[in-house]
C-alpha cells in the first residue's frame, strides 16, 4: 500500500481574498477549543472506519483557510490524537500553511514545539501594489520578515506565488521569480492566476474591469517559469510545484500518486482505502453546520461513497500525469487491469503532447497546458 496522509482543514481567515474559492470564512471570534474537539472526533471516526489494521501515517497537512490563526496548543492536540490513532512513519512530514500577516516568533516556536517540521508561506507577490490588488493583509516587509522567521524555526520552508497577474510582463515576472529563488527556500509553489466562479474577481472579469493575460502570454509565462526554476536547481516535479532534489512536498505526492488520505474539518475531501475499496469522502462546507453535524453524528461527512474502479483509474491517470515522473504504465495496468491504447499514445506522442520513455508516460510542456483534454484522449 502507498503512503497514507491526513489533511486537516482550518476554515477561518482574517479576510477573504478576492481570487479565492477555497472553503474559507471570516468570523470575528470563535471558540477554538470546540472546533479542535470536533476535528478530533472526525479523526477518530475516519480511523475507526479503517478498522484495526490501520496504515502508517506518513504526512500531515494543516490547510485552509489560515491554519496559522490556530494556537500552537491546538495543533499539538491534533497531532497528539493522530499519533494515538495511527502508527507513524519515522520521518513523518508535518506541514502547516501560514499567512505572513499572522506570523510571529512565538507562534512559530509553538508550532515547532507541537511537531510541525515544514511551513508553507502564502506570500503570493513580491511587491506591495500586487499584494494590495490580491487582497493580501500583509505588505512586502511583513512577507520578508515572515520568511526570516520561518527559515529560523523550520528546516523545510516553501513559499507560494501567484503569477500571470493583470499587465504582468515576462520581464517583470522573471525579475520577481529570481528574487523569490534568491530567498533560498527548498520549495516553490507557483500558480497562474485563474478566475474562479463566484469570487469578486469573477464579477470584475465579467464586467471587463479585470483582464488577465491571454492564453499565449500565459503559456509564455509558464515556459519562462519552467526555464528559470530548472536553471536555479528547483525544477518542476508537478505542474505548479518546484523543489530542490529530495525536497518535494511529500503530502501532495500522496494525492498525485493516488494514495490514501483522510480529510477532516469543514469542506475537506478524502480518498480512503478500506480493504479493496476506495471511498471518496467530503465533509460539510459551512463551518457552523459542520460543527452541529459532528456534535450529532461524531463526524461531518456528507459523502462517503465507493469509487468505481473505472472512475478511480481515471482519477489516477489525471493526477499522475501532473507529475514530472509521469505514469508507470505497467504499474497502472497491474493496479487497475487497464491498458492504455498504444496507437493512441503514439498519436499523442507524434503531436508532441506526451513522451514515452522506459515505460513511463509523461505529459510534455504542451501537454501540460491542455492536460484535461489530454486525459480525455487517453481514457477514451
Amino acid at each position: 500500500m502507498s503512503a497514507f496522509a491526513l489533511y486537516v482543514h482550518w476554515p477561518f481567515c482574517a479576510a477573504k481574498c478576492p481570487y479565492c474559492d477555497f472553503n474559507s470564512h471570516v468570523r470575528e471570534a470563535i471558540a477554538e477549543e470546540d472546533w479542535v474537539a470536533s476535528i478530533l472526533s472526525e479523526m477518530r471516526y475516519a480511523a475507526e472506519m479503517q478498522g484495526e489494521a490501520r496504515p502508517v501515517l506518513s504526512t500531515v497537512f494543516f490547510g485552509g483557510g489560515t491554519p496559522s490563526l490556530m494556537q500552537g496548543k491546538s495543533v499539538g492536540r491534533i497531532l497528539e490524537e493522530a499519533r494515538a490513532l495511527w502508527p507513524w512513519a519515522n520521518d513523518v512530514e508535518i506541514t502547516l500553511e501560514a499567512n505572513p500577516a499572522s506570523a510571529d516568533a512565538a507562534r512559530f516556536a509553538d508550532y515547532k514545539a507541537a511537531g510541525v517540521n515544514r511551513v508553507s508561506l502564502g506570500i503570493q507577490a513580491l511587491n506591495d501594489a500586487d499584494l494590495k490588488f490580491l487582497g493580501r493583509l500583509h505588505d512586502l516587509a511583513e512577507a520578508k520578515a515572515a520568511l526570516v522567521l520561518a527559515q529560523k524555526n523550520f528546516d523545510r520552508v516553501s513559499l507560494d506565488l501567484i503569477y500571470a497577474r493583470p499587465g504582468q510582463t515576462l520581464t517583470a515576472w522573471e525579475s520577481e521569480l529570481k528574487e523569490a529563488l534568491a530567498i533560498g527556500t527548498e520549495h516553490l509553489s507557483l500558480y497562474q492566476l485563474t478566475i474562479e466562479p463566484q469570487t469578486p474577481f469573477s464579477l470584475l472579469h465579467q464586467r471587463g474591469k479585470l483582464v488577465i493575460p491571454d492564453e499565449d502570454h500565459a503559456a509564455a509565462l509558464f515556459d519562462l517559469t519552467q526555464e528559470i526554476t530548472a536553471a536555479a536547481g528547483l525544477p518542476a516535479y508537478e505542474v505548479s510545484n518546484h523543489a530542490r532534489p529530495g525536497c518535494d512536498a511529500r503530502h501532495n505526492l500522496v494525492y498525485w500518486r493516488y494514495g490514501s488520505y483522510a480529510g477532516v474539518g469543514p469542506g475537506a475531501h478524502g480518498r480512503l482505502w478500506l480493504g479493496d475499496e476506495i471511498v471518496a469522502t467530503v465533509t460539510e462546507r459551512l463551518p457552523e453546520r459542520w460543527l452541529k453535524n459532528v456534535a450529532a453524528n461524531r463526524h461531518g461527512y456528507t459523502q462517503w461513497e465507493k469509487v468505481a474502479c473505472e472512475d478511480a483509474a481515471h482519477e489516477h491517470l489525471l493526477m499522475n500525469l501532473r507529475l514530472a515522473e509521469g505514469l508507470d504504465l505497467a504499474a497502472y495496468r497491474e493496479r487497475w487491469g487497464i491498458t492504455l491504447s498504444p496507437p493512441r499514445i503514439a498519436e499523442l506522442e507524434a503531436q508532441g503532447l506526451v513522451t514515452l520513455q522506459d515505460g513511463h508516460l509523461k505529459a510534455s510542456k504542451r501537454g501540460l497546458l491542455v492536460l484535461n483534454s489530454l486525459i480525455a484522449e487517453l481514457a477514451d
